[in-house]
């Protein structure tokens, strides 16, 4: 399938109001050239993706250690074994959740919480569960220092969270070796849900799940790696 280059400076004329820094932001030269090198060149054609990834602050997510990296094109470490993905990586799983403004969504393994930042800017209703408190809880303070509206919850991501299902698309940031069935079952009917399955330290398939009525369609999106979804199951 043939997609149209949406290039960063095309996306600031489109969506000026989300798109501009509301402070000064010495990394925004970095953000536009990630996002036009990195997304926008690759097949990135989701215009409001492309005008989160331009919008969002990534280096206010990554450790100081990191701050020059911020914009590259690979993941970062952010402390206890885990990682901020790939910026590429968060922009295709995110294109493929088609999200609508008013659609819930869910996200298992809250990290550092830019990718939680960027479904906001596409949704009002965004949960997120984290199962390691320390990076839970400096997450929600990061997202709540940058006005992100973004539900929070320390628990075991494996489980979701049932209190707010059903949801319209569910994306997960970290791999287990199979499709959580409590994940499947909050899923709306017609929902969509990316998730990375496979082993760690080996590669890894991305996966889009489709639940239509009692039928799941799957669709491979390629190999990744991700940290392993951590929990008792």
């Amino acid at each position: 399938m043939q997609h149209t280059v949406v290039s960063a400076l095309l996306v600031l004329m489109l969506f000026p109001a989300c798109a501009q820094p509301t402070e000064k932001d010495i990394f925004a030269g970095d953000r536009m050239e990630m996002v036009d090198a990195q997304i926008a060149q690759r097949g990135i054609h989701d215009a409001r993706v492309i005008a989160a990834m331009s919008n969002v602050p990534r280096h206010r997510f990554v450790p100081d250690d990191y701050l020059s990296q911020a914009y590259e094109d690979h993941p970062l470490p952010i402390g206890h074994g885990q990682t901020i993905s790939q910026p590429y990586i968060v922009a295709l799983m995110t294109q493929h959740l088609t999200l609508q403004h008013g659609d819930k969504v869910l996200e298992i393994g809250t990290g550092s919480g830019y990718q939680a930042a960027i479904l906001t800017e596409l949704t009002n209703q965004v949960y997120t569960v984290e199962i390691i408190e320390p990076l839970g809880r400096r997450a929600a303070t990061t997202l709540e220092e940058l006005d992100y509206n973004v539900h929070c919850k320390i628990d075991d991501g494996y489980y979701g969270w049932t209190e707010h299902a059903p949801f319209d698309a569910i994306i997960v940031t970290c791999a287990p070796d199979h499709v959580p069935q409590p994940l499947l079952k909050q899923l709306k009917d017609g929902g969509r849900m990316v998730i990375p399955i496979g082993p760690p330290g080996f590669l890894q398939t991305l996966w889009l799940i489709e639940k239509k009525g009692n039928k799941v369609q799957s669709t491979n999106l390629g190999g990744v790696t991700f940290v392993p979804l951590l929990g008792e199951h």
